[in-house]
This record gives structure tokens, sequence and C-alpha cells, in this order.
């Protein structure tokens, strides 16, 4: 009779885990087998309802994606019962496997019973194992090999049944000291990029403040101080508006954006006519506001559509500006006739604004109107609180010459974020081939 799982020893039970060679996905080195993971992994079962006092706990959202990182909390308050996990084991976030959340625990503790806690036999080091899970063939293992369709889960068993290709043991120690050393150096040029990329927002505002303080502009009004005095500034129903020229610029007029811009919004025509969808006229929602020109929309309405509801064709240059939820503050300018619905600002200027100055203030203004949002799960601001935003307004040739500069500076910003985007890239590329390379025996 065969022996129980439980009564092998490690090496029979690797033995009995050895893929047999005429099923193995590559060709590996000498002294290298496939084995299946059942044999040098065990899941832990243990689980608990009672927490001791400084019990840490490790939820799904206290494992990073991709990078292995475990923030613990205190378990204090937390009900019901978890899994128990010790300092070594790998914790692996079994819900949602393609988020790739997985880690070494360096503490004790106890986690969701949505994490699995395996702990490696001592043919493995548990430091490659873990970056085994990392490769993308693992993770489409993972991923194939779920169950449920909104919230898919992957069971031990089924991790337990994934092939990897295991070196002998001084080969192992050897790959994971290779594997830190190149991944440190990555690591380290990473968050050198991170750093420009998560600065790109606070230079944009420093960029946005300066332009509507009139310090962008300041050389410019010198060299024009006699062209500036003969040209017209403003109508004459604003020249009682206050006068910035304290805090501002000379010469610019403080108004009210519902001073200057016609303000409409839009409509959703009804969803119970679906051929109301089937039109030319494209229909913008807020979450197609991304700070650029809108050419395109992922839905159009017909003609019949805005007979029948709120929504209108607006010009092009209308500077659209969301209103409601999570986009409020979001920006956009239409590149084509349009029609939006009615979470959409439309902003039509008049002749003494610039739709591109308007669009401009409108970003730097972002954090503003989000503090203005007023509601409970979804905020909004309205068309009132618009109207009402002070304005500064420069005369038509300094808002163009603000115009100009925010363009050239703006898009050598944009250049350097995706710049710094595409060599986060890379460098997770190069990682993925490091680790390409190890399990094949390459490194």
């Amino acid at each position: 009779m065969a022996k129980k799982k439980q009564a092998l020893s490690p090496e029979e039970r690797l033995a009995a885990a050895l893929v047999p060679e005429e099923e193995w996905p590559y060709a590996l080195p000498d002294g290298w087998k496939w084995v299946y993971l059942s044999g040098i992994l065990d899941v832990s079962k243990e689980k608990t309802e009672e927490f001791p006092p400084d019990t840490k706990y490790v939820g799904l959202e206290n494992i990073e994606k991709d990078t292995g990182r475990i923030q613990a909390v205190d378990a204090e308050g937390i009900r019901s019962t978890k899994n128990i996990f010790e300092a070594g084991n790998i914790l692996y976030g079994k819900l949602r496997p393609y988020l790739n959340k997985h880690g070494i625990a360096e503490f004790d503790g106890v986690c969701s019973t949505d994490i699995l806690v395996f702990q490696t036999a001592p043919s493995v080091e548990k430091e490659l194992l873990n970056r085994y899970f990392d490769l993308p063939q693992f993770i489409s293992f993972a991923v194939s090999h779920s169950k449920g369709i909104n919230l898919p889960r992957v069971s031990a068993k089924e991790i337990l049944t994934a092939r990897m290709p295991l070196p002998p043991l001084s080969e192992q120690h050897r790959l994971v000291a290779r594997i830190e050393s190149l991944f440190a150096k990555l690591d380290a040029a990473k968050e050198k990029v991170q750093s420009v990329l998560d600065s790109h927002e606070t230079r944009k505002a420093a960029l946005l403040h300066a332009a509507f303080t009139g310090k962008l502009t300041a050389k410019w009004r010198e060299e024009h101080q006699t062209e500036l005095r003969e040209s017209k500034q403003f109508p004459s129903k604003l020249k009682s508006a206050p006068n910035h020229a304290d805090a501002l610029a000379g010469k610019w007029a403080l108004v009210r954006l519902g001073d200057v811009i016609a303000w409409s919004s839009g409509g959703t025509p009804s969803r119970k006519h679906p051929e109301y969808y089937s039109g030319d006229i494209p229909w913008v929602k807020t979450g197609e506001l991304n700070n650029t020109y809108i050419y395109d929309t992922s839905e159009k309405i017909t003609k019949e559509a805005i007979a029948q509801s709120n929504a209108k064709v607006l010009p092009v240059n209308t500077v659209l500006l969301a209103m409601y939820g999570a986009t409020i503050g979001k920006v956009g300018i239409l590149g084509v006739e349009a029609a939006t619905n009615q979470a959409c600002a439309c902003g039509i200027c008049s002749e003494w604004v610039d739709y591109r100055f308007l669009f401009y203030y409108l970003q730097s203004q972002k954090s503003s109107f989000i503090c203005s949002g007023k509601g409970g799960a979804q905020p909004n601001i309205s068309q009132t609180i618009i109207k009402q935003y002070e304005f500064p307004l420069p005369s038509l040739p300094e808002q163009q010459e603000i115009i100009r500069i925010l363009d050239r500076l703006l898009a050598r910003e944009q250049r350097a974020r995706q710049a710094a985007e595409e060599t986060l890239a890379a460098i997770d590329r190069m990682k993925q081939a490091i680790l390409a390379r190890a399990f094949r025996g390459e490194l």
C-alpha cells in the first residue's frame, strides 16, 4: 500500500511530484526538474476567531499588487474566522488572482480567508517560489483555473496542480541572490523615475498658478506696455468689475465666469428608445473628458434624440467641465460639433475670452471644484456655483501669449511624463525577462 502524503518524507514527496519528462513544458539544464507545486508546498488550514492583543492582521487590501509588499494592521475590531500565518509563510491572494497579490510574511499574524497561507518544503527556497508566482504564465494559470464571474477565486487545490522548474538547492540560493541583486538596481532606478512621475501634477499646478496670477507673462507685459495702453481692454459692462491690480497683473479684471461665458448643460435621451443611440451625432459623457480635445465618443445619438431630450448640438471649441461624482473638475474641448449629457457644464466664450484660456483656467481650479462639491455618495457642483467663480481676465493678446507659453511648457511636461511611464514599463519588462531567464536556467 502506498504511503499517505502525510507519511512521505520530503524526498519521497518531491519524487512523487515530479512531472514526467515527456510532459515538460520546455527543456531544463542538467539537475533541474519540473515538479508539481503539491510536492513543495503545504497549505495551512489553521484558523482562529480569537485575536490576542497586538495581533497583526493582513487583508487583501494590505498586499500591494505586483510588489509583494505586505503591510499589517491591528486586528482589534476584526471579527469572523481568519487564517493563521507565521513569519516565512507565503501569503497568496486567491480572490481576483490577476491582481497578483502575494508576498512573504515577515511577522506572525492572521489574514483574510481570501488569502492562502503556504509553507514551502525544505527542498525549495521560498523567495524563489514567491518570484515564480510573478511569471505571466503562472498568473495566466491561476486566472484560467479561477471560478466565479464577478468575484473569481482560485483554490489551493488548483494552485497545487501548477508546475514549476526546480533547480538543485545550491542553484536556487544562487538564483535568489542574483535576482535580488538585479531587482535592487532596477527598483532604485524605478524609484527615481516614479518621483519624476509623481511630481508631474505638482509642476503642472505650479505652471497654471503662475499663468493665472500674471507671473508667467510679466516680462511680456513690460515689452507690450504701449500696445496694452492703446488697446480696448474690456466691454463697458465689465468696467465696474473689481480690479485685481494689486494681486494680479495691472489691467487685469476680476470677473465672474458667468459674466463672460455662456453656460448650459446637456441631457440624456431616453434609454427606453435604443434607436436614439444609433445616430451620427457625438454624445459626450464626463468619463470622456481628459483635458484634451474631443473628436469622437463611445456613443452617438440621432437628431430625434436631440429633439426628444435636453441634449443640444454644441459648436466646435465649446469648453466642457464635469459637474458630478468622481469626474468633477475634468475638462475637455469639443473638436467637433457634439452633444453632451447633463453632467457636463458647457461653456461658450464671449469675444473677450479665448476658449483655450478658459480651458486652462478650469484645469487650474480642479481641486477647488472638488472641494465645492455638494451631496453624499455622488457630490456635484452646479452651474450656479460655476458662474460665480472669480475669473482673472487679462486682455486677449495676453491671454493668447499665456496660451502659447502653456502649450509649450505643458507639452514638454507631458513628454516627460510619457517618457517616465515608458521607462517604468520598460523596467517591468526587464524584471519579467530576468525571471523568465532565471526559470529557464539561463541567468
